[in-house]
């Protein structure tokens, strides 16, 4: 079998990639690939034609063909191997199957292909072999880049150290001067006194004075002055920014800094929360939803954690309330005292003289998990309409909210195929943000209620296949659950009150998608 050339040519002939494994003309190639769409049947999925000369062996993809040119002497059986090998090559490298995007990854193709095939010939390799041979990782390299980094990452280490060491003498060396001023330095202790007594009780003389060893005698300043200029100093010193360190500071670097003091950090720690105990009720939403009807999978995962904050307080039981659903199945905590939940929905400890845990941490004391649920439960569905017509595909999305829940913070992201601008949006009800990175676009509604259960927006993209906009992902949030689980009271084990709680209910998405 020998393979004259394997390109991928538009429906009227054009090449976009084309590579040749024999001695031939360009001209050659591009009247052959020419002629090849007058060739071509209609209805039919893997095929060849033959002419006199040479044999085509193609396959559609989607708006294109990607087609094998061989001789007539040729093994057909082998060729739609290697015509297989290629059809499997080419989403690898192009995940856009249209004009432009093969042209943007026209020299990777190329360089699969010359892996695919040599001299002619079908090389005996897998699609994940030819993607290592293209991509040529080299341990070595990947050793020497790893080592060149370290003794990269040493020398800012060290840059950096020897920069706060220069700004921290420079630091005391200011220091000094301001209270020295520029004369030679003192001699003995007596001249320090001298020099103190001739500036008439300057103040930051005094204070640096007041600093010195316990060995050495000094006479008391006031204590206003002191407390005014170390004050003025400190608030000084706070205000001067050296450019190198913020020139670093913008490159990315880490600069260690010293620590502020104790008094403005208590001032910006967190306000801890005013109730002793706090309850979360979470439950998350995993549904995979079919385009033309159905569920694939739809599960509810549920999780009910306490957070105490004093170490007195967790001798308590929670007294639950729930809905009672088919497939709804509970899980307690080995800590929890099993017996008790399942006979009259407390959750306590099963030793009552062990507190829960304390602290800023929540704990998780009850799992649940619901199944059993059909499409009618769905807190929101979404359907699809992609339609072609001529050169642009018009899309309709439509969402129906259930009775059941008010969303907030709704995004439905749907995928597009690689675009040069934005999609045309026609109609929205909410608001829309194209993704240009991740070739996605976000339509977002702050909340669905009473007002807005159902909605819908229309946007045009240049003509693509269908299945592009797939799959769709949906996220949202609510206050309420499937479950409408809640803790209705907090008990205490010893004498005194019912101590104060508060509880946070929400559900939310974590994988939620049509396809």
């Amino acid at each position: 079998m020998v393979v004259l050339a394997a390109s991928i040519v538009s429906k009227s002939g054009k090449a976009l990639v084309s590579r040749q494994f024999v001695d031939m003309s360009r001209s050659r190639v591009e009247g052959l690939l020419a002629a090849f769409p007058k060739l071509v049947g209609t209805g039919k999925q893997h095929t060849y034609v033959e002419t006199e000369n040479v044999r085509y062996v193609y396959q559609p993809i989607e708006a294109l063909y990607l087609l094998v040119i061989t001789n007539k002497q040729s093994n057909i059986l082998e060729d739609l191997e290697t015509l297989r090998l290629l059809s499997k090559l080419t989403p690898e490298y192009s995940p856009s199957l249209d004009e432009e995007g093969v042209c943007r990854a026209a020299f990777d193709l190329a360089s699969a292909f010359d892996e695919a095939i040599s001299l002619g010939n079908k090389e005996n390799v897998t699609v994940a072999q030819v993607k290592q041979y293209c991509e040529m990782e080299s341990h070595e390299e990947k050793l020497y880049k790893l080592v060149m980094q370290s003794k990269i990452n040493e020398t800012k280490d060290h840059m950096r150290k020897r920069v706060t060491e220069i700004e921290k003498s420079k630091i005391d060396r200011g220091k000094n001067e301001k209270a020295f001023g520029p004369l030679r330095p003192p001699n003995s202790f007596s001249d320090m006194s001298t020099k103190g007594t001739g500036l008439g009780g300057d103040p930051i003389f005094a204070d640096l004075f007041a600093q010195k060893p316990k060995g050495l005698p000094s006479a008391p300043a006031p204590a206003p002055a002191t407390s005014k200029v170390a004050g003025g100093m400190k608030l000084g010193k706070a205000k001067k920014t050296n450019q190198f360190l913020e020139s670093l500071k913008a490159e990315g670097e880490l600069i260690l800094e010293d620590a502020q003091p104790s008094g403005i950090q208590s001032g910006m720690s967190s306000v801890p929360p005013s109730d002793p105990i706090a309850v979360a009720i979470e439950e998350k939403i995993n549904v995979t939803v079919k385009r033309d009807g159905g569920i694939h999978n739809f599960d509810i995962q549920g999780t009910l954690a306490l957070q105490v904050l004093n170490d007195t307080g967790g001798f308590i039981q929670l007294q639950i309330e729930n809905q009672d659903l088919p497939g709804l199945s509970f899980k307690t905590h080995p800590y929890i005292n099993k017996e008790l939940f399942n006979s009259q929905k407390f959750v306590g400890a099963k030793d009552t003289n062990r507190p829960f845990p304390s602290g800023q941490n929540e704990t998780p004391l009850v799992k649940w998990r619901i199944q059993e649920l059909d499409e009618s439960s769905l807190p929101l569905s979404v359907n699809c309409w992609p339609s072609v017509s001529g050169n642009e595909t018009y899309v309709n999305i439509e969402y129906e909210a259930s009775e059941m829940f008010d969303l907030h913070n709704v995004v439905i992201s749907i995928p597009l195929p690689a675009l040069r601008a934005a999609p045309s949006v026609r109609q929205i009800d909410g608001e829309w943000k194209y993704d240009s990175r991740n070739s996605v676009l976000e339509w977002s509604i702050i909340l669905i209620d009473q007002s807005n259960r159902s909605g819908s927006m229309e946007f045009a993209v240049p003509a693509t296949d269908p299945s592009t906009f797939f799959p769709i992902s949906v996220g949202f949030s609510a206050s309420s659950t499937f479950s409408d689980l809640k803790v209705t009271a907090v008990l205490p084990l010893r004498e005194g009150r019912p101590p104060k709680f508060s509880q946070r209910i929400r559900l939310v998405t974590d994988n939620y998608i049509v396809i």
